[in-house]
């Protein structure tokens, strides 16, 4: 069996309305890490992961950088707690300012049986299939090709 880690985590700067959340889960997508990302009372990100500690630095390197609407991000990690009956990352309360959906889902990507890296074009698909799979009526209609 494979080392497990954890780590939480809290990002500031400009990290509201940007896709912070949903770069976070993309990450996890992309080196299957367990866990989740939330934003608190304050509107501050929060997310823990938790795996293979190399594909949780890389994680971490690629969520440092922001998305490309986001600025001033600093991440402070600290050590978490490894949960052995954690198989999923879920974002809660998602929203989408670029896309108008006000009403919040709860994003759930399920760990891949197979403990593996996959591209970041294989994540996106993933991220995909997770939103329509989600998503409702109206909201459903507004992803676009590029989502």
């Amino acid at each position: 069996m494979q080392d497990r880690t954890a780590i939480a985590a809290t990002v500031t700067g400009d990290d509201q309305q940007v896709g912070f959340r949903a770069m976070v889960m993309k990450q996890a997508i992309e080196y299957n890490l367990a866990g989740s990302a939330k934003n608190d009372a304050d509107e501050i990100v929060q997310f823990v992961l938790q795996g293979d500690p190399d594909r949780i630095n890389a994680a971490i390197a690629s969520i440092r950088d922001g998305t490309k609407k986001s600025s001033n991000i600093e991440v402070k990690t600290t050590a978490g707690t490894v949960d052995p009956k954690l198989t999923t990352f879920t974002i809660i309360g998602w929203t989408s300012t670029s896309r108008n959906i006000t009403t919040p889902y709860t994003l759930v990507f399920h760990l891949r049986p197979k403990d593996k890296t996959i591209s970041e074009s294989e994540a996106k698909d993933t991220w995909n299939e997770i939103l329509r799979a989600t998503l409702k009526g109206d909201d459903l209609k507004k992803l676009g090709g590029d989502d």
